[in-house]
């Protein structure tokens, strides 16, 4: 289950598990379609902590993050900041993020053969190296 925002500021050594937090805001109308199925993914994911953030009500903890796409998704805890920025309001969007960040597993095969591509060939598909572009 989200929690209430004024609950989110815990010791993040208290508790080990990464906090997922949606930063949103009241007036936002993908924001309040989002947070049924934010909240149907928190109860689907026990080993994270989830909190739901509006940074008008928060300016005070939210503000650095010049949040200016709705939602952004904050992912961080006491290793560190594992994901921030904008993210589809689509719940399936945001289990698959989670899973990426799970301790490694075996490999699909879908995730094999793309794995296996980017090996061979990686200048055909590095970001930033001109190779991502339509052949």
């Amino acid at each position: 289950m989200a929690v209430p925002a004024g609950r989110a500021v815990n010791s993040v050594s208290d508790d080990p598990r990464q906090w997922v937090v949606c930063l949103c805001a009241e007036w936002c109308g993908a924001c309040r379609e989002y947070r049924p199925l934010f909240e149907q993914v928190a109860r689907a994911n026990p080993d994270f902590r989830f909190a739901w953030v509006d940074i008008e009500d928060h300016a005070d903890i939210a503000d650095d993050f010049e949040v200016e796409t709705f939602p952004t998704l904050l992912v961080a805890g006491a290793d560190g900041t594992r994901f921030v920025g904008p993210l589809l309001p689509h719940a399936e969007t945001l289990s698959r993020l989670l899973s990426a960040l799970q301790p490694a597993q075996v490999a699909t095969p879908a995730v094999s053969t793309l794995l296996a591509a980017l090996h061979l060939a990686p200048e055909r598909f590095e970001a930033g190296q001109g190779g991502s572009r339509a052949r």
